[in-house]
C-alpha cells in the first residue's frame, strides 16, 4: 500500500487554487479572439481552434488525469504546466491554421492540469473538511473560466491575438513555479498505466455512489449547455437586440456560482452530499421555470435564470465531487475522470438538444429541454439510495 499523504497546508491550498484557475483558463483564451483568427487564417479558424482545444481537454481528462493515481501529482502538474507553456508559444508563433489547431489540441490536453489540482486537494484534505477544501479549489477553477475571456479580450484588443498566447505561456511558467514551491511530495501508487485505465471501468461497476453522482451532475451539465448554447440566439434577436458583447455580459453573473462553491462544500461536510445535490437540481429546475415564463420578454428574468442555474449546478457539483472523492482514497484521479467524462459527454448532447429545440420550437423548446434534464437530475438525486462506498 502507498504511504500516507502529507497534511494540506495553507500554502498548498492556495497554490492548488491558483493552479486550477490558471490552467483551465487556457482552454477559453481563444474564444474572444476568434474573429481575429478568422481574419488571418480564414473562417474555418473559428471552428477548428476552439474545437481542437476543447477536444484536447477531454483527451487530457481521460488520458492524463488518471496518471495522478499512479505517479506523484506534484511532478505531473509541474510537467504539464511546463509543456503547456511550450504549446502556448507554439500557438503564438503559428504560421498557419494547421499549426495553430495542432497547438490548440496540445493546449487543451495539457490544461487538464486543472483536473489534477482538484483530486490532489481532496487527497490532502482531512475527511471532516474535504468538501470545504474542494469548494475552495473549485472556486479558483471557476474563476479562471470567468476571467479568461475578459483578460484575453482585453489583451487581444490592444496587443493582438499572438500576445495573448505569449502572455499565457508566461503565466503557465509562473504556475509551474508556484506548483514547485507550494505542493508537497506524495507517495507513488503501484498501478501501471494500462491497469489504471482498465480499473476505471471497475470503479464504475463497483461504486454506485460514483454512478449516481456522475449521472445527476451530467444531467445538470446537459441542461446548463442547452441554455448557454442558445442564449446568444435569444438575446441577439427580437425583442432584445443585444450585441455579442452584450450577450457575453451574462457570464459575469457566473461569479455567484464560483462564490457558492465553498459554501456548498461546508454544507456537504456537515450535512452530507444528497441534500445539496437535491437543492442544486431544484434550483436549476426553478431557473428553467422562470426562463419559460418570462425569459422571452425580460432581461431581468434571464439574469435571474442565469443566477439560479450557476448557483444550482456549482452547488451540486461540489457536493457530488466531495462524495465521489471519498469513495476510494487511492483512486481520486480516476474518479475525477469518470465524473468529468460523463459531464462533457452529456454536455455536448445537451448543447445539441438545446440548439435543435430552439430551431424547432424557439425559446420555450429550450426551456422544455433544460427543464426535462434538470427534472431528471432531481429525480436521480431524490431516488438515490446508493449508500456507503464499496471499498
Amino acid at each position: 500500500m502507498p504511504g500516507r499523504s502529507p497534511a494540506l497546508t495553507d500554502r498548498a491550498r492556495i497554490g492548488l487554487t491558483l493552479i486550477a484557475g490558471g490552467a483551465v483558463a487556457n482552454i477559453y483564451y481563444n474564444q474572444p479572439l476568434l474573429a481575429m483568427l478568422a481574419a488571418e487564417f480564414g473562417p474555418s479558424a473559428a471552428l477548428w481552434v476552439p474545437a481542437a482545444c476543447l477536444s484536447g481537454y477531454g483527451l487530457g481528462i481521460v488520458g492524463l488525469v488518471p496518471l495522478g493515481d499512479g505517479l506523484p501529482r506534484r511532478s505531473l502538474i509541474i510537467g504539464q504546466l511546463l509543456a503547456l507553456s511550450v504549446a502556448l508559444v507554439g500557438a503564438a508563433l503559428a504560421p498557419d491554421l494547421a499549426v495553430l489547431a495542432l497547438a490548440s489540441l496540445f493546449i487543451g490536453i495539457l490544461a487538464s492540469a486543472a483536473q489534477q489540482a482538484v483530486p490532489f486537494a481532496a487527497e490532502l484534505a482531512p475527511d471532516a473538511s474535504r468538501g470545504r477544501i474542494v469548494g475552495q479549489v473549485m472556486t479558483g477553477l471557476l474563476s479562471g473560466i470567468l476571467l479568461a475571456r475578459t483578460a484575453s479580450g482585453f489583451v487581444g484588443a490592444h496587443l493582438g491575438w499572438r500576445a495573448v498566447f505569449l502572455a499565457a505561456a508566461v503565466v503557465a511558467l509562473g504556475m509551474a513555479g508556484i506548483a514547485a514551491a507550494t505542493l508537497p511530495r506524495t507517495p507513488t501508487g503501484k498501478l501501471r498505466y494500462g491497469a489504471l485505465m482498465l480499473s476505471i471501468l471497475d470503479l464504475v461497476r463497483t461504486q454506485p455512489v460514483l454512478r449516481a453522482a456522475s449521472l445527476s451532475q451530467a444531467l445538470l451539465f446537459a441542461a446548463f449547455n442547452a441554455f448557454w448554447a442558445t442564449l446568444a440566439l435569444l438575446v441577439e434577436g427580437e425583442p432584445f437586440g443585444l450585441t455579442a458583447a452584450g450577450a457575453g455580459l451574462f457570464g459575469v453573473i457566473g461569479v455567484a456560482g464560483a462564490l457558492i462553491a465553498p459554501l456548498s462544500g461546508q454544507y456537504t461536510d456537515r450535512h452530507g452530499a444528497r441534500p445539496m445535490v437535491v437543492a442544486g437540481a431544484a434550483c436549476v429546475l426553478a431557473a428553467f421555470a422562470v426562463l419559460w415564463i418570462a425569459g422571452g420578454v425580460s432581461l431581468v428574468a434571464i439574469g435571474a435564470g442565469v443566477l439560479l442555474i450557476d448557483i444550482g449546478i456549482n452547488g451540486a457539483l461540489i457536493a457530488n465531487q466531495t462524495r465521489a472523492y471519498a469513495l476510494v482514497p487511492g483512486a481520486r484521479g480516476r474518479i475525477n475522470t469518470v465524473l468529468f467524462t460523463a459531464m462533457f459527454a452529456f454536455g455536448a448532447l445537451g448543447a445539441f438538444a438545446g440548439s435543435q429545440a430552439f430551431l424547432l420550437a424557439g425559446w420555450p423548446g429550450v426551456c422544455a429541454v433544460g427543464g426535462a434534464l434538470s427534472a431528471a437530475a432531481l429525480a436521480v438525486a431524490l431516488l438515490d439510495r446508493s449508500g456507503r462506498p464499496v471499498t
